[in-house]
């Protein structure tokens, strides 16, 4: 195992809430963690049919086995056991006592905002940041070769060749996770519109379009999206939302979390052709995305992220917005710097001096090479040194998720 950033705020929020929940997707790693941090707790698996039908058929006989708290993984499989660990944390309110773990971030939400309001503290644990891959002894060293493995732990923590356990994880999720989740009748038509998704990762979102080509409904497709997002299989980044000009764009664009299960879906079977491949922008820019992403969430934090596009004009690949302060990254693949990277940057600073209130801005390239500089328009940042700026000092917080 690997230390993870995530720890400190897992920490923290142990020792202010009786419960603390844990989701993220399927083999991020949540319940490495939670069993490392929280050693002296028992390990409930809810994944176990007999430990689930003793939770669901007699939940207080269940908690009284934990008296003393738990690690209670997969509590999406019991949500009603929910409202009984209300009532039992209510009488004994020792922090850190349960700590829970669960891979339908929706759903799992909901359910413990209805139930356990005020006495839960949330966090989201995705696969492993570029820094913490850098902690497994075979992390690849070249940006192709990381985009292509992706960042599940597995992959590098058994060395298990990275399109074989993808292949494995994508099967399982499609005939197992998507069923649970909504009643999809056809898994081929779903599969395929997965891999549509992914053909538009780094895009706008048209919901007509996907649907189309999927051969379904726009309902369905708005669906299946939101199934997709349940299982942190992909996000929409938003439009950011200041109305600076009527012609913005307000139309969310589509990112895949993973690199490595966004180039299997793609059909890319090793990080040369990655290299040539014309989707390899979108790869790099929702790679950063992510990258980006993970930071917030390693900081306890709810990300704020955006895009920006006018429909004649400046476009901001992302926006990362701190109260009145805006970092505004461009991310492009290319190894070499050269003077288009820089063009929309300083319209859009421009467009924030004639907001009211007055906001900051830290201008960012994020790109494909190997050596940061500090340029008068920008900062340029390899992808090398993404995790030590994805959240300046200045910027960073503990505004961990309650619920």
């Amino acid at each position: 195992m690997i230390d993870r950033n995530i720890t400190p705020q897992l920490r923290a929020l142990a020792g202010y809430y009786p419960l603390v929940a844990v989701t993220g997707p399927r083999q991020s790693g949540k319940t490495t963690l939670c069993r490392a941090v929280f050693p002296d707790r028992p390990y409930v698996s809810l994944e176990a049919l007999d430990l689930r039908a003793f939770a669901q058929e007699d939940p207080r006989g269940f908690l009284a086995e934990y008296q003393d708290g738990a690690v209670l993984d997969e509590i999406q499989r019991v949500p009603g056991l929910l409202s009984y660990l209300q009532t039992e944390v209510d009488e004994r309110p020792e922090p850190g006592r349960f700590i829970l773990t669960g891979s339908q971030h929706l759903g799992l939400s909901e359910a413990i905002a209805q139930s356990l309001a005020g006495r839960c503290g949330l966090l989201t644990l995705l696969p492993p940041s570029l820094d913490e891959l850098t902690r497994f002894q075979n992390a690849p060293d070249d940006l192709y070769t990381l985009l292509w493995q992706g960042a599940y732990p597995r992959i590098y923590d058994r060395g298990i060749p990275a399109h074989q356990w993808l292949a494995g994880y994508l099967a399982t999720y499609v005939q197992r996770d998507v069923r649970q989740i909504v009643n999809v009748a056809d898994l081929q038509t779903f599969s395929g519109f997965l891999r549509l998704c992914a053909g538009h990762s780094a895009q706008e979102v048209n919901l007509s379009a996907l649907g189309a080509d999927a051969g379904v409904s726009h309902n369905t497709a708005r669906a299946w999206l939101s199934v997709l997002e349940t299982s942190f299989v992909l996000h929409r980044l938003p439009a950011w939302h200041a109305n600076l000009r009527k012609q913005m764009v307000k139309a969310p664009k589509l990112h895949l979390f993973d690199s490595g299960l966004l180039c299997y879906l793609l059909g890319i079977q090793e990080p040369a052709q990655l290299r040539l491949h014309p989707l390899r922008g979108a790869v790099f820019e929702s790679w950063a995305v992510a990258e980006v992403y993970k930071a917030q969430t390693n900081q306890g934090r709810q990300p704020a992220l955006f895009h920006y596009r006018e429909s004649r004009g400046i476009e901001i690949d992302l926006l990362v917005e701190y109260g009145l302060a805006l970092d505004a990254l461009e991310i492009k693949s290319g190894a070499t710097v050269v003077a288009d990277f820089f063009k929309h940057l300083p319209r859009f600073a421009e467009r924030l001096a004639s907001l009211t209130p007055k906001r900051s801005m830290r201008a960012l390239v994020v790109y494909g090479g190997d050596a940061s500089q500090r340029r008068t328009q920008a900062q340029v940042v390899s992808w090398r040194d993404l995790p030590g700026v994805a959240v300046g000092p200045d910027r960073a917080g503990n505004e961990a998720h309650e619920l």
